[in-house]
């Protein structure tokens, strides 16, 4: 599991743990003092959700919503 996140992140990754999965809580302070070492941030999922002209697509992808037509 470390290696391959670690082999596999990059700028703007998303990366998911499950908590109730079996190795995550061994691997998850070696990944992460490894990424932090390597620079990058961590953000709560709620940053990264655009909540304005926005909505977000059946594949979980966020879509601009087009400005309504002037009446």
């Amino acid at each position: 599991m470390i290696d391959r996140v670690l082999s596999r992140v990059q700028p703007g990754s998303i990366v998911l743990f499950h908590n109730a999965a079996k190795y995550t809580p061994q691997a998850l302070p070696t990944i992460l003092e490894s990424l932090i070492r390597d620079g990058y941030d961590f953000v709560p999922v709620s940053q990264l959700i655009y909540r304005e002209n926005y909505r977000i697509d059946h594949t979980g992808r966020q879509i601009p919503v087009p400005p309504a037509p002037e009446q």
